[in-house]
């Protein structure tokens, strides 16, 4: 199915309702055939007047919604204002406020806030793989701190100070992937067992002098190799240039779009920001980005008990 190129062609598109629901079906049911979420079956109806899909296998949920089952569930906003906000947070490079989001698809600032905390959630990865895995690819790895102080530093104790937050960050060479999550200090137990979780193993992993990846050579997995910021920050192929330009995409977006961010919340900003990184290029257009992240919304649930922590366990 064709999909809109451009924001314009986009908010013309799904401005009519049955663009809308035909749009979803196919990004949802790639062959067309729609299934009931509660049972699977494919004796599905199409009911005009009440908008809604109907099973034809006797259970209790035999009436459904093509929200049922995705991140838009429950949500009394419809789809042509749920997707031009889609559009807007996979393709602008800073992200999109709350306020502006809500002043460009009619919805109040506090509905605007919770659709953009559902559309990160869609974007979360199951990072299933490692990145790295052999002795070819190259990883870059640093941490860097977030509010509190502008500058990475290595001077005295890392760790949070009830002003800072710590992201740790990977980026591989040999395709640029991110990987990037809040970390609750920055001691060499949490640092490496990141890496171990995320880097496969036989990658040549740089980072800077840091007491945290002290050893890291010693487990046999990697060849690590460092450079030492207060004297140079190019040693050859040694360098962490790569991470520390996503460190600076990332405080732009946070600093000049969002602002005020609560540490509870900036996991969720992380990922925005990692997923809109490893999804550009000149081989993805904005419509194609628009379509991947649209195709993430089945099985994803974000309550606003959630998003506001009032149920959920803060990470730290």
């Amino acid at each position: 199915m064709e999909y809109p190129k451009t924001l314009i062609e986009a908010i013309q598109y799904f401005s009519n309702p049955d663009n809308c629901r035909q749009f979803m079906v196919a990004v949802r049911w790639a062959d067309g055939v729609v299934l009931c979420p509660t049972c699977g079956s494919e004796k599905v109806s199409y009911l005009e007047n009440a908008k809604l899909y109907f099973c034809k296998v006797k259970h209790p949920k035999q009436k459904f919604s093509l929200k049922v089952g995705t991140i838009f569930e429950d949500s009394p906003i419809a789809l042509d204002k749920w997707l031009p906000a889609f559009w807007l947070l996979s393709n602008c490079k800073n992200g999109i406020s709350s306020y502006e989001l809500a002043r460009a698809i009619g919805v109040t600032q506090k509905s605007a806030w919770f659709m953009l905390h559902r559309i990160r959630e869609v974007m979360k990865d199951a990072n299933t793989f490692q990145i790295g895995n052999s002795p070819k690819n190259q990883v870059e790895i640093d941490e860097t701190y977030i509010s509190g102080l502008p500058k990475n530093r290595h001077i005295g104790q890392r760790g949070v100070d009830g002003r800072k937050s710590i992201v740790m960050g990977m980026k591989t060479r040999t395709t640029r992937e991110v990987r990037a999550m809040v970390i609750p200090d920055a001691k060499r137990t949490t640092l490496q067992d990141k890496i171990l979780e995320h880097v496969g193993w036989g990658s040549h992993i740089y980072t800077d002098q840091w007491v945290g990846y002290d050893k890291l050579s010693a487990t046999n997995h990697f060849v690590h190799k460092t450079v030492n910021h207060m004297v140079e920050h190019v040693k050859g192929e040694v360098h962490t240039n790569g991470i520390e330009n996503f460190w600076a995409l990332l405080k732009r977006t946070l600093k000049g779009t969002y602002v005020a961010v609560e540490p509870f919340h900036l996991d969720a900003y992380v990922t925005e920001q990692v997923w809109r990184f490893n999804n550009s290029g000149k081989k993805m257009n904005d419509g194609a980005r628009f379509k991947k992240a649209l195709s993430q919304v089945v099985g994803k649930r974000l309550t606003l008990a959630e998003v506001t922590g009032k149920t959920a366990e803060r990470p730290f």
